[in-house]
């Protein structure tokens, strides 16, 4: 009986402890991302566990062979059938993953023989109840325990790390005229990585990082796996949440070129500030050499009023001829968007791209702005700006099923939103925002939610919110506005927000998905 439950107990803990692993790898193994998912989503682990904490009780109470079986049966049964959500990004069973269920795994193994030679000790005369407590107790700190396991391989992870740096900045010194444009902002990076990969391409061999790869151990795998020596450049994303994250990457991967996108309030519960955000995000620009040029998103305020002392190229969505790359005439329908691209010494080219969004056309305008500095003529870049593509899930344009759909729903920001907002007011028919708000916003979340509402107010002819906690300042923001209720319903989950959006009694429905939270939220 004895080495049956503890065998039980021992693999479905392992079991439980996956959900636990998956949420530390979305914390990028980062221990206060971790302990805030645990704070926040206590009651939901610990009814995770609660199969386990009845069976093994049950067979301390009863000190019965069968019972033992009984409990066995149905803490498995319980975990093997309790409903689970599907992931919208699944746990990936990286090399790390592996080494951390494994040090997790000797812990709970240690604390199973613990178990056993108590249960054996002659002088426990309370027979098995000592060690089936034990087992309750470590049960119920699966989660912490998953924190010292992290902590145990934190020094072979930092030795694995440094050997594949090293490897890949073996890679980049055998490639010596390799140009490397970096690209950070607090949104708009990946898009605007895209954009200029499709566009320098026609020109030359680049590479870029792939998907989101923009830290420091994505860009080294990005560079160990497809860097050849063919490559003439290498569009580098760079993403960070602490002050100090842009200049690791500059120093891996030495930058030639810097691309800054946008800044503003992301990350600020990492960050801290917005001041610590804007120093962080010009990092880039610090750390390149002389001869290096700062392509700046000059529509942005935060970058507008910060000096730089170096070369700049700016570009922005107006009519201003202190700027280097000016857009004007920028209209959008069905079939994408049209604007006009004029330069410093007057030349001009207009633009036609499927791409939606004012802010995508700005992230285009960038894209242009330094394959244009970089030797292709505007007309040369007109037609790979045709064939552009919005990435997916930043507003990309769905039709199906009786719906127009806009799908924005990548990690959205509160200008992003605002952006979204304008994209679906150029379109007509009924239109409908589906969202479940913003996250990671620190202190201002509600305030900038409550925005968000009052913003969606003065747009949408329909809202469904998806999370009624969760999206409570999102309807107080709608109900300041004077929204009428029937026109806003709040739900549990995106299936339920879409029923209804379908049994709505509307023409033409165009319809927003403005972000789409995480699985650790």
């Amino acid at each position: 009986m004895l080495w049956m439950l503890l065998s039980v107990f021992f693999a479905s803990a392992m079991l439980v402890s996956l959900r636990f692993v998956h949420m530390l790898q979305l914390s990028s193994y980062q221990t206060p991302g971790y302990r805030k998912w645990l704070r926040e989503n206590g009651a939901d682990v610990y009814r995770a566990m609660a199969p386990l904490a009845v069976g093994a009780l049950l067979a301390a109470i009863f000190e019965n062979e069968y019972m033992a079986i009984a409990a066995a049966a149905s803490m498995l049964l319980a975990l093997v059938l309790q409903p689970r959500k599907k992931a919208k990004k699944p746990l990936v069973f990286t090399g790390r993953v592996v080494r951390l269920l494994a040090a997790h795994a000797l812990l709970l193994a240690a604390l199973c023989i613990a178990a056993y030679f108590l249960w054996l000790a002659p002088f426990l005369w309370l027979g098995p109840r000592v060690p089936i407590a034990l087992l309750c107790l470590s049960m119920f700190a699966s989660a912490q325990i998953l924190m010292v396991a992290n902590w145990i391989t934190m020094p072979l992870q930092k030795l694995i790390n440094g050997f594949y740096l090293r490897d890949a900045q073996n890679k980049l010194a055998a490639v010596p005229n390799l140009l490397v444009i970096g690209v950070t902002g607090s949104y708009g990076k990946t898009s605007a990585k895209v954009f200029l990969h499709k566009l320098l391409s026609s020109r030359y061999n680049v590479l870029m990082t792939p998907e989101s790869y923009n830290t420091p151990m994505g860009v080294v795998r990005a560079i160990r796996e497809g860097l050849e020596p063919s490559h003439q450049l290498f569009v580098c994303e760079m993403g960070a949440r602490h002050v100090g994250d842009i200049a690791e990457l500059c120093r891996i991967v030495r930058p030639s070129h810097g691309l800054i996108t946008s800044i503003g309030p992301q990350h600020l519960e990492t960050f801290g500030s917005l001041e610590n955000i804007i120093n962080t995000k010009f990092e880039l620009i610090d750390a390149l050499p002389p001869e290096g040029i700062a392509f700046l998103a000059d529509g942005n305020e935060h970058i507008h009023q910060r000096p730089i002392s170096r070369r700049t190229v700016r570009y922005a969505l107006r009519d201003d001829t202190g700027l280097d790359y000016r857009v004007t005439d920028i209209s959008a329908d069905r079939r994408g968007s049209r604007f006009t691209v004029t330069t410093r010494d007057g030349e001009s080219r207009e633009f036609l791209t499927p791409v939606l969004g004012r802010h995508q056309v700005e992230n285009i305008a960038g894209a242009i702005a330094v394959a244009h500095t970089l030797g292709i003529s505007l007309a040369k870049l007109a037609l790979p700006v045709m064939g552009l593509e919005n990435p997916p899930h930043r507003l990309r344009l769905i039709r199906g099923g009786g719906l127009t759909v806009i799908d924005d729903a990548f990690n959205a920001n509160p200008a992003g939103a605002r952006a979204a907002l304008d994209t679906l007011a150029m379109f007509s028919g009924a239109k409908i925002l589906v969202t479940p708000g913003m996250v990671e916003l620190g202190e201002r979340q509600n305030e900038l939610n409550r925005e968000f509402g009052r913003d969606a107010a003065s747009v949408c002819d329909y809202v469904a919110l998806v999370g009624v906690k969760q999206t409570l300042p999102i309807a107080e923001g709608l109900l300041e506005e004077g929204y009428p209720e029937a026109r806003w319903r709040a739900f549990d989950t995106l299936g339920q927000a879409m029923d209804w959006v379908r049994g709505l009694d509307a023409e033409d429905k165009v319809v927003l998905l403005e972000n789409d939270l995480p699985d650790n939220y």
